[in-house]
């Protein structure tokens, strides 16, 4: 029986998806993966894709291909989301009409260029939970960092620190860093980030409080991102700014991991305001144009600086070319350019499917993708690896980061060998995002499958 088993063990292929093309995905290493458990694995997976109410919108979405010519196992849409594939279509038509119009496509055609964006503004209002007039549609993700670090980080005497998580994004840090040296502060002693207690990956949200009541007299802003992009921690919205405003601080989010990923409602939350992108979960296309939040509570304060361009110039009289800044009201007058047409087209691809769908529905299925995904990762049960992320769900969106302790980057560079398509973070982080709105409980199979072979060849 064992000889069996170790034949059957060796002999194992990680199967088919559910696709409109059969995919297969070989995973040539031995090892002995508890036969009886990948058959029960395989069949809950193949069970749960059938019953998918969302299966149908995996085939609107263009996978890559892996050496072989097959499409890859995509678990990736934490960094850059797939093409929706109607977006070729819908930028093939705005470049059409600069072939037709020329310059008359700013105000001719079906939707004028102008007001191209209107449409994606409302659908992008639903997403984040805004109200009409709070959210739009400018620039890229670290620009609008820093248009928002202009209006909102207001240090006066000592209150003048910023209170950020733990190993925050890259470009958020760079940002709050630069802004406070613009204004004669050293970071070091403005700056405060939140660790973790030894020994653990996420932050307690009783630490969090504790730290913001610390600094209670010297504390201007909290600035978080909505989830942690290492360890895929989700925040708890409404606790941290009660907080933040307790203590009279302002706070913002960063919503590039939150966005088309988790439920958001940033209005009845009470957020000042938050930036994210549309390339992650929102699928818009590599670095397209970002978004953008501010409560209506903060348009008509004359307090709040902002940097202006003439896009954000009342719309009604934006081509009289006035000398003075007439601002529009609500999000709409921090705009400073119009919007690249082709962006806004494929983006709006994207948005159509999140609009047909609704955030909900996705979130469901995001939770139970993330469970299977955790749930097959514990099986393996291998002391190298470490999951890093809540196991609650409502603790984590769709990502799982992995901790390799070894910090052995074979692993990463066999999965992709394997037409795995996932994500490395130093030191040793492996980040699985199973996106809801294109992958598939088989696709949660095929990349555990492979991983426990994997871990048990090296």
């Amino acid at each position: 029986m064992a000889i069996i088993f170790w034949f059957l063990g060796n002999a194992l292929t990680c199967v088919h998806g559910i696709s409109n093309e059969t995919r297969h995905l070989t995973c040539p290493v031995k090892f002995v993966f508890s036969l009886y458990m990948s058959i029960v694995d395989d069949q809950y997976a193949l069970s749960q894709d059938i019953q998918d109410p969302l299966r149908s919108y995996r085939d609107r979405y263009s996978f890559p291909r892996d050496k072989r010519g097959n499409a890859a196992i995509y678990l990736c849409g934490n960094s850059l989301g797939l093409l929706p594939l109607k977006a070729r279509d819908y930028i093939q038509k705005e470049i059409d009409r600069w072939a037709d119009f020329g310059v008359k496509g700013h105000f001719e055609g079906d939707i004028p260029w102008v007001s191209l964006q209107d449409s994606l503004v409302a659908h992008t209002t639903k997403l984040v939970g805004a109200l009409p007039g709070e959210v739009t549609i400018m620039n890229t993700l670290s620009v609008n960092i820093h248009m928002m670090l202009v209006s909102f980080y207001r240090p006066s005497g000592k209150r003048n620190k910023i209170l950020i998580e733990w190993n925050p994004f890259p470009s958020d840090i760079y940002a709050l860093k630069s802004h406070i040296r613009y204004r004669g502060l050293d970071p070091k002693e403005v700056l405060v980030e939140l660790k973790p207690r030894e020994g653990e990956y996420v932050l307690r949200e009783e630490d969090i409080h504790e730290v913001i009541k610390k600094h209670e007299d010297d504390l201007a802003l909290v600035y978080f991102g909505s989830v942690n992009y290492l360890n895929g921690q989700v925040y708890s919205f409404p606790g941290l700014v009660d907080a933040a405003h307790s203590v009279g601080a302002l706070i913002g989010f960063d919503l590039a991991h939150g966005a088309g990923n988790i439920i958001l409602n940033l209005h009845q939350w009470n957020v000042d305001f938050a930036v994210w992108c549309h390339y992650k979960y929102l699928n818009g296309g590599p670095n397209c144009l970002a978004g953008c939040f501010i409560h209506e509570k903060h348009f008509n304060n004359t307090e709040i600086q902002r940097l202006e361009g003439w896009w954000g110039h009342d719309k009604e009289r934006r081509f009289l070319m006035e000398p003075d800044f007439i601002p529009m009201q609500g999000a709409e007058a921090w705009q400073v350019s119009g919007p690249p047409t082709f962006s806004l087209a494929g983006m709006k691809a994207a948005l159509e499917d999140f609009e047909a769908i609704g955030m909900k529905a996705l979130r469901d299925k995001s939770i139970k993708l993330t469970s299977y995904l955790y749930s097959m990762m514990e099986s393996i049960g291998d002391s190298r690896i470490q999951i890093i992320t809540p196991k609650e769900a409502d603790q984590r969106g769709c990502q799982l980061s992995i901790r390799i302790h070894s910090g052995d980057k074979r692993i990463f560079y066999a999965l992709l060998e394997q037409g795995i398509v996932v994500d490395w973070r130093e030191p040793g982080l492996i980040r699985v995002a199973p996106v809801p709105m294109y992958n598939s409980f088989n696709d949660v199979y095929l990349f555990a499958t492979c991983l426990a072979a994997i871990l048990k060849s090296i």
